[in-house]
This record gives structure tokens, C-alpha cells and sequence, in this order.
């Protein structure tokens, strides 16, 4: 009773703050703050990523059949992604175990994605969503401002390099739990990118599934 509470607390407050609504019609928001995500109980979009090796698929291949757990992030490039994905590298047997299929996805294209895969030598895949396709189905994408980019590329953190594309477009950091008809049961979405679901509640969340 008391992890279904702590659910709730959790969904609560994530939706109070990005304001979510239908899944239908999404849309690439003006601001982190602005977003619409899915919410629980909706059926994932179809929408195309690519693997490592630039082959396109559609999501809902990939998790057909499988309950998973989708990872947004950002890219290899931001340093609160890569915290956050070496914190779930030390959960994901766990989670395997559980008998779920993880799945990290980013703004970053194919080759940029073998880089983050050997550094935090995941046992998960990773994708690509560098035409910002799935994340705005999803209804977490948001333009950056050019001020922003200028910013980033002071700290040698370059958008157009990293996604191949000038759209400056990024996901809101967010982890959705989906079950084997790619429901959504579980969502995590933070408009501060610097705030992460921590991976000792991820998996009691993905446990309690």
C-alpha cells in the first residue's frame, strides 16, 4: 500500500507540472515547462527511431510483445544523462529480471550512440531519435532557444553534431513503464532536466508492476 501511494504522490505532482493531456495531435512545445505528454493508461504512437546501426524501426516493434521501460534522455553529450544512465547500468539486471526490455533512447544520431554504449557498458539498447519523431509522439519535445544553444556550445556541447540535424529540438528527461500491449503504466517527467527518477524507486516502481 505504501509504494502504491508513493505512485501516486509521484504521478500527481509530475502531471500537476507538465500539464498533460490526450496523447492525440502532439506537438514540439516552446519550452521545457510547456510540454504534453502521454499520460498513464494511453497506448504508445507509432513513430520511427534508428538503431546503431541507422536501420530505421518503428517503436512499437520494439517493444512488441515485451513490458519495457523507455529511457529519454538528452544525449551523450549532457552530463546529468550520463549520471542518470550509470545509475540505472546498476539496476538494469535487476530489472532484466523482472522481465522487462530496456530501451534508452536520445536526440543523438546512430554513431554518436556506440560512444555512450561502450562508456556506460549497458546491457540495454539504445536508439536514436535525432529527427525528434518519437519524443514529440511522445509529447516531451521542446525547442531550445538560440540563446541556449550558444550557451551549450560554449561548454563544447554541440546539438547540430551530436543529432546531425538543426531542428535544436530535445526531449523533456523521461522514463515511461509500458506493459506487453504498450500501454503506458508508469511515467516519470521532470521539466527540470537536472532532476532524474532515482534507480532505487525505479525499480521498486517496475517491481510493483
Amino acid at each position: 500500500m505504501k509504494t502504491v501511494w508513493l505512485l501516486i504522490s509521484f504521478l500527481v505532482i509530475i502531471f500537476l507540472e507538465v500539464q498533460p493531456m490526450d496523447g492525440r495531435n502532439k506537438k514540439i512545445a516552446k519550452n521545457a515547462n510547456e510540454i504534453c505528454p502521454l499520460i498513464v493508461g494511453e497506448e504508445i504512437p507509432s513513430a520511427i527511431l534508428q538503431s546503431l546501426d541507422g536501420n530505421e524501426i518503428n517503436i512499437r516493434e520494439i517493444i512488441k510483445g515485451n513490458k519495457s521501460i523507455l529511457i529519454f534522455y538528452r544525449g551523450g553529450w549532457c552530463p546529468y544523462c550520463n549520471l542518470h544512465l550509470s545509475e540505472l547500468v546498476q539496476i538494469e539486471d535487476s530489472l532484466i529480471n523482472l522481465g522487462y526490455k530496456i530501451i534508452a533512447i536520445s536526440m543523438d544520431k546512430p554513431d554518436r550512440l556506440r560512444a555512450t554504449l561502450e562508456k556506460h557498458k549497458m546491457k540495454y539498447a539504445l536508439y536514436s531519435d535525432s529527427k525528434a519523431d518519437v519524443c514529440t509522439a511522445f509529447g516531451i519535445a521542446f525547442k531550445v532557444d538560440d540563446e541556449y544553444v550558444a550557451k551549450l556550445k560554449s561548454f563544447n556541447m554541440d546539438l547540430e553534431a551530436s543529432s546531425g540535424k538543426i531542428h535544436h529540438i530535445l526531449p523533456v528527461p523521461s522514463v515511461f513503464i509500458v506493459d506487453e500491449k504498450g500501454v503506458v503504466q508508469f511515467e516519470y517527467i521532470n521539466p527540470n532536466y537536472k532532476t532524474r527518477i532515482n534507480g532505487e524507486l525505479l525499480l521498486k516502481v517496475a517491481n510493483g508492476i
